[in-house]
């Protein structure tokens, strides 16, 4: 089984739901919960969900270095969380609507100060997969991290996905640095809105043609839609969006990239790594936080 690396960013994340019209300047009834986050750990919880042999590094306060590398522990990930003295875990206030869609608040903490050493030599042993996100890139403080990440990667022939992570720090960016940034990549895994951001095209198969241009092969996420993959040898194939009643989107990217790397790794063809994916997302927007469900896991690939 090929071992999977990801390195970013973990997160607690509190989760708003109105119970009424939001009531600017007053008060607004709500359920609101704390979840485990960030979408790296993420992506490393649905992995180890999918029996991925997988390693989670990351940075997180004191407060919450060991509670995160338990809850991993519980999907199968080793988890290498280091404990900053200094700064709090990271946190993100989510906001959800009535069809599940968010607005977050970041304050990534403890994320900032990831550094070379928090990845060891030993984290490569046997790795055959690198997964990283934007968020590791926009940050000026571990923009020099992930790009060292990438270059060691393509010293040992491991291959290097990236999912862009938001369209808002791509547009603060500009999508043409962050192409620079995260030159070397092989695999990247926009969503809708951020495909569009970094082509200008609105049509996702000539949306994922140009995206093609900066990297070798484009896997595109389309809501509703379902995705679409862009192949290194140009071929496109699509997949159709899996049937779920929409509790919350949050996660629902990261559990398809998960999905999607975990048939991936194991070198089977793109239409079926297409459908792990879809399946795991519709799983994600029908319950509430990022995670998988424990007690659920699939090693079926």
């Amino acid at each position: 089984m090929a071992r999977i690396l990801v390195v970013g960013d973990v997160v607690d994340d509190l989760i708003v739901r109105p119970l009424s019209a939001v009531t600017p300047a007053s008060d607004t009834p709500a359920v609101i919960s704390r979840r485990d986050g960030g979408s790296a750990a993420n992506v490393s919880a649905w992995l180890g969900w999918h029996g991925a042999d997988v390693m989670f590094v990351g940075r997180a306060g004191r407060d919450g270095a060991q509670r995160h590398t338990d809850a991993l522990a519980r999907f199968g990930v080793t988890a290498r969380i280091a404990a900053d003295g200094e700064h709090d875990t990271a946190t993100i206030v989510i906001t959800l609507d009535g069809g599940g869609e968010r607005t977050m608040y970041v304050d990534r903490g403890a994320n900032s100060t990831l550094t070379p050493k928090d990845v060891p030599l030993s984290a490569w042993k046997d790795v055959r997969w690198l997964h990283l996100t934007g968020y590791t890139f926009f940050d000026p403080a571990t923009r020099p991290v992930a790009q060292e990440l990438v270059a060691k990667a393509r010293e040992r022939g491991v291959t290097v996905s990236l999912d862009p992570g938001s369209v808002a720090f791509l547009r603060e960016a500009g999508v043409e640095e962050f192409a620079r940034w995260t030159a070397g990549i092989d695999v990247v895994l926009p969503n809708l809105d951020e495909l569009r951001c970094m082509t200008g095209e609105d049509v996702p198969d000539r949306a994922v043609l140009e995206l093609s241009r900066w990297y070798p092969t484009v896997v595109a996420t389309l809501g509703a839609s379902g995705s679409v993959q862009m192949t290194p040898d140009g071929f496109l194939v699509r997949q159709r969006a899996e049937h779920a009643e929409v509790e919350d989107l949050t996660g629902a990217g990261d559990a398809f990239t998960a999905g999607f790397i975990a048939a991936s790794a194991e070198g089977v063809e793109a239409q079926h790594a297409l459908r792990r994916g879809a399946e795991a997302a519709a799983i994600a927007v029908s319950r509430t936080g990022a995670r998988p469900p424990l007690g659920e896991a699939t090693s079926a690939l």
